[in-house]
This record gives structure tokens, C-alpha cells and sequence, in this order.
């Protein structure tokens, strides 16, 4: 791996650069709480050589959605299951535009 490569991964939401304690100071949250919201299948942190939990900014945001849900009275397993059913339906949102989209243009052609 080049030192490219390397800086590379710094704009990569994907790439698991947080432990645990910092992923939890980071969203103001505690471990436990991470641990639960990964129990729920929220989430599900990648493992270091040493069995580690390794979190993701783009986890990393979904946790902060969580714990804002849970912050307001939210159930843990209820905010799980909101933020899950928000993503699906942001999914399919879009792929009705792509639909939308694709059949203006063959009514256009």
C-alpha cells in the first residue's frame, strides 16, 4: 500500500477508522450504546486483526441518527427499525425518479 492509497481512505465514508471508544466520544454516546444499536443490526462494525469493532463515518452518522431518536424518547429497537424503514424509503424514492426519469425519455425519443 502506497501512501496514496492511504490518503485516499480519508475521504472514504466506507473505510472503518474509528474504534469503538472514539466512534462513541465522537456522536457523544457510550459503548454500550453502540454495542446495542449493532445487536439491533443497525449496524454492523467490521472487526480489526485483534476482533476490534471498527466504525465507518457513514456508521458513524447513522448511530448520531439513532441516538437523536433515542435522545427524544425513542425506544433503542424502535429507532433501529425507523431509521431502517427512512433508508428504504429514500431507496425507493430514488428509483422511482430513475423510473420517472427513464420513461419522460422514452415518451421524448
Amino acid at each position: 500500500m502506497t501512501a496514496d492509497d492511504s490518503y485516499d481512505r480519508l475521504d472514504d465514508d466506507d473505510y472503518p477508522a474509528y474504534t469503538m471508544g472514539r466512534a462513541a466520544e465522537m456522536i457523544g454516546t457510550t459503548q454500550g450504546f453502540l454495542r446495542a444499536i449493532g445487536e439491533a443490526r443497525l449496524i454492523t462494525p467490521l472487526r480489526s486483526a485483534g476482533g476490534h469493532r471498527r466504525y465507518s463515518r457513514y456508521q458513524l452518522r447513522i448511530a448520531a441518527r439513532a441516538r437523536e431518536l433515542v435522545d427524544h424518547g425513542t425506544p433503542v429497537e424502535a429507532a433501529c427499525r425507523i431509521i431502517i424503514l427512512e433508508d428504504q424509503l429514500e431507496e425507493a424514492q430514488r428509483i422511482n425518479a430513475e423510473y420517472r426519469s427513464a420513461s419522460l425519455q422514452a415518451v421524448g425519443s
